[in-house]
């Protein structure tokens, strides 16, 4: 469901009806549009994610606030992804680390093409780019593991404490 057409009731009810999953972009929403939307969607037994979204083409950093992503977990208690409309990749990065269920980005040949979303879009670099820092940025993440010292650690940890007498 695209942002604009979130306000649209028989059109939210049409596509609920169908029970197919269904990802709801937020952009442009009051909390009231976005309670409606969740509402008609359960009442269809619907499955669904919202989508976090600013509909700015493209959208500053200082207007991506994220914290609304752990704010819609915790509200209504489904998945929740992210719809960026950012230059970079960065912003959505950041999303990831918060535990998005999805990412949905604009692509384009190139940016400097007309309409509205180009300015927003990746090319192909841009994509690569995106998909490779997530990636890294998943790996970096690791698991839990205080107290635990790499292998590659010892030897260093000997040299560096050489000095140290208990």
């Amino acid at each position: 469901i695209a942002s604009a057409m979130i306000v649209d009731n028989n059109f939210l009810s049409q596509v609920a009806k169908r029970q197919k999953h269904t990802f709801i972009s937020t952009g442009m929403s009051t909390k009231d549009d976005v309670d409606n939307a969740v509402k008609i969607f359960k009442q269809h037994d619907c499955s669904f994610e919202l989508m976090h979204c600013v509909s700015t083409y493209p959208m500053r950093t200082k207007d991506a606030n994220l914290n609304t992503i752990n704010q819609l977990k915790k509200e209504y208690q489904c998945n929740i992804g992210y719809s960026g409309h950012e230059n970079g990749v960065l912003v959505s990065v950041v999303a990831v680390i918060l535990g998005i269920s999805s990412l949905e980005r604009h692509i384009t040949l190139d940016r400097t093409m007309y309409g509205s979303d180009q300015a927003a879009s990746l090319e192909l670099n841009g994509m690569k780019n995106l998909s490779e820092s997530i990636d890294k940025t998943l790996i970096s993440l690791g698991e839990p593991s205080l107290g635990k010292i790499l292998d590659e650690e010892i030897p260093i940890a000997k040299k560096l404490r050489a000095h140290i007498k208990n």
